[in-house]
């Protein structure tokens, strides 16, 4: 053969870059190979050695599903993360918006407390100045009737009728009420130590041997009743409706009774005018 005959050309088609690059590096590695083979074997010859087609391995590695697998992966992944930080900022949310609601409910109820607190301050310190003012209005009246309203034969109520001061039975009922002034009031009791409205009554009606019921209501009913503008020593005082009446007192005259008011006050002895009755009965 001579040796100028024509060699064909090796060129194959192009490849992707990257299978090409891929082919590349096991290409060099063959090549190579075969480098070192061909010297170690080669003859002296006057022919050119036979055409040869040298076939590149290809490596058909197929990337794009791994590729996708990973992107998918990674939003999956990324879609996560986001809900989870949804999820901390509304429960943080939240927590904050509980905490600032039981804040504020405090604070309401504070106010709410000072509010009621402060009314009740002013509720007591307008009822003592209208106490003071109805003692002080007492005290001038009560001072008028002993310097011009008296007469030999009684003194005056306060309502311009004249009593006679009290004698015999009405003397002992009255003494006995008086002397009790300044004694404790506890429901119930009936004495020698504390008493109850009626219990008073009860125990100043006995001084005059005279047996009344133990309680207001039935002691509201007993005797005949009369007229708070013709009022005597002994009488008894009622508040509310005769027969179902809730307090009892003894009428002591010069426009006073004496009664066990309250826990606060004990056996006090009043005018009329602090507190006024509904009506009175008399037993005498």
């Amino acid at each position: 053969m001579s040796l100028t005959a024509h060699i064909p050309s090796h060129r194959k088609p192009r490849r992707s870059a990257s299978k090409l690059a891929v082919r590349a590096g096991v290409a060099g590695g063959v090549l190579s190979t075969l480098a070192m083979a061909g010297t170690a074997s080669a003859t002296p010859s006057s022919e050119a050695a036979p055409e040869t087609t040298l076939e590149m391995p290809v490596l058909n590695l197929d990337l794009s599903a791994e590729v996708t697998s990973a992107v998918a992966k990674a939003a999956e992944n990324t879609r996560a993360a986001a809900v989870d930080g949804e999820v901390n900022a509304l429960e943080e949310t939240a927590r904050t918006g509980a905490a600032a609601e039981a804040k504020q409910a405090k604070a309401d109820a504070q106010q709410k407390a000072d509010e009621e607190q402060k009314a009740k301050q002013e509720a007591d310190r307008k009822a003592e100045a209208a106490r003071a003012n109805r003692s002080s209005s007492r005290t001038t009246l009560e001072g008028k009737s002993s310097s011009g309203g008296s007469s030999s034969t009684g003194s005056s109520q306060g309502s311009g009728t004249v009593t006679a001061p009290a004698t015999g039975s009405a003397a002992a009922i009255v003494n006995f009420a008086r002397a009790q002034v300044g004694k404790a009031y506890v429901s119930g009791g009936t004495g020698p130590s504390s008493f109850d409205c009626s219990g008073l009554v009860q125990a100043a009606y006995r001084q005059a041997g005279i047996s009344l019921p133990r309680v207001s209501q039935s002691q509201s009913s007993a005797g005949t009743s009369v007229s708070l503008s013709a009022l005597q020593p002994g009488d008894i005082l009622y508040w509310g409706s005769r027969g179902s009446a809730y307090h009892v007192a003894i009428y002591v005259g010069g426009g006073k009774f004496v009664g066990a008011q309250n826990s606060s006050t004990g056996i006090v002895e009043r005018s009329l005018s602090y507190d006024k009755p509904t009506g009175a009965v008399r037993v005498l």
